[in-house]
């Protein structure tokens, strides 16, 4: 909105040249959605606290958890708004990825919110059945695959870390990967999101790194350099990174330990399924296992939980899952949990953002 109202005006304000780099408005993105947090934080709590929208916390669970019970949830009514208002205020609205990433931010924001008011206002212990939700879940991702092997001049090509001569090209079969991408990356999220400040943390790191990934990627002689694929236009994903990033910043504001808010499935779904999109328009789909590893990792956890489990007849491969939950029954404060995943998560981060050299 900004950059269409101001850009068109350079001509006669030189000053107003400013909207046309992408640095630029992915700064001012990230601090609007930052000050719309922080500015509408505290109302946000209050107005849960009156609706008694308040977490509920298993009797199985870590008994310092059992204090938790009542804090406002369903904090992703926040974030995410945040997000996408500045998401739109400051990108160039002709840009095609930009509402493909909206859409499946948008799509998977109500998914989580129909789930969160099922159990917080109706008081529907389960919410949305797995099978809703999963099937809900897997047709956005496989409109938004769709669209994006559809649009003109995107690859279905994927990049292999590390390896710059090995580009597999996948075909029709991209659609079922960008499915598995996205969906995967949005419950990952949900899953890690189990203590105060804890996924919203690495969602934030991811987010600014993938924010490195758009524009070189939407530059054509940086990613002739780096000997990166080459997008054509995703360099205003940039922006929508700073955006999230900025939110997340906003949000941390109130959900860092002891937690005022917690985001909620109406938070963690879209966030995820936002980053998952993200890394395919970039075409940095598989470096997300390492740029979100703390994610994959509380993942693999819980699968591997459960599937030992079953094959066990109830023996358990870790105190409790996910991981964070293990390492609390082992005597981790939790803001030392906390704190330890943020900097996994930030090793991470650094060893995808190195990939661009080392190739």
């Amino acid at each position: 909105m900004l950059y269409h109202l101001f850009y068109a005006l350079q001509t006669e304000v030189s000053a107003f040249n400013v909207f046309r780099y992408i640095t630029f408005r992915t700064i001012y993105a990230g601090l609007t959605a930052f000050l719309i947090c922080f500015v509408f934080g505290p109302w946000m709590i209050r107005l849960l606290q009156e609706k008694q929208i308040g977490q509920y916390i298993r009797r199985l669970g870590p008994a310092s958890h059992q204090d938790k019970a009542g804090t406002p949830t369903m904090g992703g009514v926040l974030v995410l708004p945040a997000a996408l208002f500045s998401t739109l205020l400051w990108v160039d609205w002709r840009n095609d990825y930009i509402w493909v990433v909206l859409l499946v931010t948008t799509a998977y924001f109500l998914i989580g919110f129909t789930d969160d008011y099922l159990k917080q206002i109706q008081k529907r212990n389960r919410g949305l059945r797995a099978w809703q939700k999963f099937s809900f879940q897997i047709a956005v991702a496989a409109a938004a695959g769709w669209l994006l092997y559809s649009h003109p001049g995107f690859s279905s090509q994927i990049t292999i870390p590390f390896f710059k001569g090995i580009s597999p090209d996948l075909g029709l079969f991209y659609i079922l990967f960008a499915v598995f991408v996205i969906v995967g990356t949005s419950n990952a999220v949900n899953l890690t999101d189990g203590l105060d400040g804890l996924a919203i943390g690495p969602v934030i790191i991811a987010a600014g790194t993938y924010m490195l990934f758009a524009y070189v990627a939407g530059h054509i002689r940086i990613a002739e350099y780096l000997q990166i694929n080459y997008v054509a236009g995703c360099g205003e994903i940039t922006i929508f990174c700073g955006a999230l990033a900025g939110a997340g910043l906003g949000f941390l504001w109130f959900n860092a330990y002891p937690a005022q808010i917690f985001m909620g499935d109406v938070g963690s779904l879209p966030l995820g399924a936002a980053l998952g999109t993200v890394a395919i328009i970039t075409k940095q789909e598989i470096l997300m296992i390492i740029v979100g590893g703390v994610f994959v990792i509380e993942a693999v956890s819980v699968m591997l939980q459960v599937g030992f489990f079953k094959l066990t007849s109830g023996k358990r491969v870790f105190r409790m899952a996910p991981l964070h939950h293990h390492f609390e029954l082992k005597g981790w404060a939790e803001p030392k949990v906390i704190v330890r995943f943020w900097i996994l998560a930030i090793m991470l981060a650094l060893v995808a953002i190195s990939t661009l050299k080392l190739r």
